[in-house]
């Protein structure tokens, strides 16, 4: 116990350095788990002692098995134009997240402080208990909630015991949705006057080059009649203090104290330019100071104009976004700010600029992340309202609860410069209703109340009832799922004269996986169950990429879109989601799960990156068997045209036109003829002149592993993680691209491994496991580093090939 709060110290740091009225602490280590229901868990006497012992975040169910009867969902999926009901397979990921888990651990509360519990999420139905009592019952499991524990808590300095119940019902979500303690817990301690958890909003009602008004609504707490006086300065991205006000006041019925600023030449927040401001607050009363408060903001003006467009501090731009679930892959749901860094510093690369949290609360981690890394967020709390779309779904606690999960998002994240608007749900049956249209306002108004700065959208995709029974027309910023055919009649019909891809065109594709013969297709199945990644196969109910790319392009009316998705994630194996096991995670990522960019990453950054040079090739080139018949190149580039060569023979100069979607966005030679040896692709400038080239060429025989890392060094916090890209080689290091070797891992020094991946939907392969099969000559391992300086030595082996090795440095 002695060294159980030593580590507890060390996590409360600031309770010793931080500001004396106000302490945080992180609730990390040493939590006691059981998977199953028992009885009395909750009694500060109970012998957990043969429980687990885990950290937090935790996702219990992400260790597997994968098996084909978790969660298995005899449905029919209407939004997926389905008819009849069918028997759906690793809908959720095969992975065990149903059923029922207790989490234990002690924590201690200073003296004389008021107390509260923070939770980033809890999955789900959480009932939290404190020495045995009852504290607090919040259902939704993607939502942030606190509890007042100052009434239970041991006033004497005592250790008190935390429990936590959760439960994952079957038949409650449409993808993985994790299992457990996935997000941080917090105790929050501050003397009886202070500003409650997310207790301050910050609007900036003028932005200007010259000067930007700034507006500081504080609540404060335990203050009864006495008067307050409120000190806060303005801090600069630089550390600088731009503007202060000192205010002295009584709080009046509840309502927030305020004050204004100004704030000379701004830096104004933008993707490009990321520049975030801080407000420090101190609250004194009768000269005692009892409270100080940071809140972190930007400065930026946001414009929806008819007919125009979105205008970012008077800029207009698209948003050139993509949709992404919570869970991070091998993984799982529980969240790791490294991981979530290494998502976000990929999609930049690609030129994507937007995220949005489809379709569920995000955690604090990524939007704190969005802010830095410069990415503009729709955050959306919904998949389902009133009427079900899974059995035992939000739906059951819709009515009593929409609200109160409404509030804490909202108030949660108003003040993050990267959140653009809010959405209010996702594909719901409601929008088809007799009641649709008063649900959606309902819920529109609660985040006008709250933020009246943001516009709201709602992802429809039944656009006839919404265009006819006045649902689309009522909300601020129609955002259409998929349906480009209807953007046009759905720009003539609503006022707004606005249209959002909120959610766009569900391409599907296997990383290194390429079908012969080329051709467009809709929910096409093969007998390996994969998906061509030549990217042009959608589902039935949505498009390939170029449609979204023109649609983009040609209006000004369109705002820019939200691919369906970032990252492959588990769950919704589409278009093999009957009867089809084992495949258990989705297609829809321009990155695959083990964060492996397919080809199609390649297309959108030669349209969305432009900084960068894009010139990329595909498919390989081993193709044995097919010598002399046709196997399609295609090429995606930032340049106008191409020529490509093989074997140094010319197959002649491809330029972009539009006379289709695919020809105005990719350069392909549909009759390129198979013969093993070199591809080239020499690129030209729009004057003619060659500017870039790139190779491929056929592999030999696999010889050796080859391990690389963008991360130089990791940082010796116990959670900083790097993705080891690991591939198959030939003996001058070309990629193996059939390859599908079990691959054994080891990890010595100042780390460990965490998670591995390799992309391919249909593999059982554990992902914490220390070995894997490579899916077409690739995979990723995740190492973490330890909390100790030093290095990490990684070793990957495979029988009849050489070892690969690698070294990073931890401090």
């Amino acid at each position: 116990m002695r060294l159980k709060w030593m580590a507890m110290i060390l996590a409360c740091a600031n309770w010793i350095f931080g500001y004396a009225q106000r302490t945080e602490c992180l609730l990390e280590e040493h939590w006691k788990f059981i998977k199953e229901d028992v009885v009395g868990a909750q009694l500060v006497t109970y012998d957990d002692t043969k429980w687990e012992t885990v950290s937090v975040p935790h996702d219990w169910a992400i260790y597997g098995p994968f098996d084909r009867n978790n969660d298995l969902q005899n449905v029919t999926v209407v939004q997926n134009l389905e008819k009849k009901t069918s028997l759906k397979t690793g809908r959720t990921g095969g992975l065990p997240y149903v059923g029922t888990g207790w989490y234990r651990t002690t924590f201690k509360a200073p003296q004389g402080k008021h107390t509260t519990l923070v939770f980033d999420g809890a999955m789900s139905e959480a009932r939290v208990y404190v020495n045995g009592k009852e504290v607090c019952f919040w259902p939704y499991g993607y939502n942030s909630f606190y509890c007042d524990v100052t009434d239970v808590v041991h006033a004497d300095g005592k250790e008190n015991m935390l429990a936590v119940r959760l439960e994952n019902k079957p038949q409650s979500s449409r993808w993985y949705p994790g299992a457990g303690l996935y997000r941080n817990v917090h105790v929050l301690s501050t003397e009886k006057i202070h500003v409650p958890v997310w207790g301050t909003q910050i609007t900036t009602p003028h932005v200007g080059k010259d000067f930007a008004s700034v507006c500081l609504r504080t609540q404060i707490e335990g203050a009864g009649t006495k008067e307050l006086t409120v000190v806060t300065d303005i801090l600069s991205p630089e550390g600088k203090v731009v503007a202060s006000k000192e205010n002295k006041g009584h709080i009046n019925h509840g309502q927030p104290f305020t004050q204004n600023f100004l704030v000379a030449n701004p830096s104004l927040w933008s993707p490009e330019s990321p520049a975030l401001y801080q407000a420090v607050s101190k609250i004194y009363c009768e000269g005692k100071l009892t409270d100080t408060y940071t809140t972190r903001f930007g400065i930026r003006s946001i414009e929806f104009v008819a007919d125009k467009g979105f205008y970012l501090n008077g800029q207009h731009r698209k948003f050139q976004g993509v949709c992404n679930h919570h869970d991070l892959g091998p993984l799982g749901a529980a969240v790791n700010k490294s991981a979530l860094r290494h998502q976000l510093s990929l999609l930049k690369d690609m030129g994507c600029d937007a995220i949005r949290t489809a379709h569920n609360m995000p955690a604090p981690e990524l939007v704190e992340l969005c802010d830095e890394m410069g990415f503009m967020m729709m955050i959306e709390p919904f998949d389902e309202w009133d009427i079900a779309k899974c059995k035992n779904g939000y739906h059951r606690y819709f009515q009593e609860w929409a609200e109160k999960d409404m509030v804490n998002m909202l108030r949660h994240y108003r003040n993050h410069p990267s959140v653009i608007m809010w959405s209010i749900g996702n594909e719901v049956p409601t929008q088809c209703s007799p009641e649709g249209y008063r649900v959606a306002k309902f819920l529109q108004d609660i985040c006008h109340r709250e933020d009246p700065t943001r516009p709201v959208t709602c992802g429809m995709d039944q656009v006839s009832c919404v265009l006819d029974n006045g649902f689309a027309a009522m909300i601020d910023i129609p955002g259409l799922n998929y349906r480009t055919s209807r953007y046009e009649e759905a720009y003539q019909r609503l006022p707004q004269n606005l249209i959002l891809g909120s959610e766009t065109s569900s391409t599907v594709s296997s990383r290194g996986v390429y079908k012969l013969p080329v051709q467009k297709g809709f929910s096409v199945l093969y007998d390996d169950h994969q998906c061509s990644s030549y990217d042009l196969e959608a589902c039935v109910w949505s498009n390939i990429p170029d449609i979204d790319l023109a649609l983009a392009e040609d209006h000004d009316w369109t705002l820019g879109q939200f691919v369906w998705t970032g990252f492959d994630y588990l769950g919704e194996p589409s278009p093999y989601d009957k009867d089809s096991w084992p495949n258990h995670s989705s297609m829809f990522g321009i990155i695959d799960l083990a964060s492996i960019p397919k080809d199609r990453y390649y297309l959108y950054r030669s349209v969305w990156n432009k900084k960068a040079e894009t010139l990329h090739i595909l498919p390989h080139w081993n193709w044995e068997g097919h010598e002399g018949t046709e196997v399609p190149v295609f090429v995606y580039t930032s340049y106008p045209s191409a020529e490509l060569f093989i074997n140094g023979k010319s197959f002649g100069k491809q330029t972009k036109h539009g006379e289709t979607p695919e020809n105005r966005f990719r350069l392909m030679w549909p009759h390129a003829i198979y013969e093993p040896g070199e591809v080239k692709v020499v690129a030209y400038n729009q004057a003619g002149e060659p500017v870039a080239e790139k190779m491929i060429h056929t592999a030999g025989r696999p010889h050796h592993i080859e391990l690389s890392t963008k991360r130089e060094s990791l940082v010796s916090d116990g959670k900083d993680l790097a993705y080891v890209t690991l591939k198959i080689v030939d003996k001058d290091g070309r990629l193996c691209p059939q390859d599908g070797r079990l691959v054994y891992f080891q990890v010595d020094g100042e780390g460990r491994f965490r998670a591995a991946a390799n992309g391919d939907p249909t593999c059982l392969d554990l992902f914490h496991l220390p070995q894997m099969h490579v899916f077409n000559g690739m995979l990723t391992l995740i190492v973490q580093s330890g909390k100790k300086e030093g290095y990490i030595k990684v070793k990957a082996t495979s029988p009849g090939i050489n070892a690969g090795m690698l070294q990073l440095k931890v401090k």
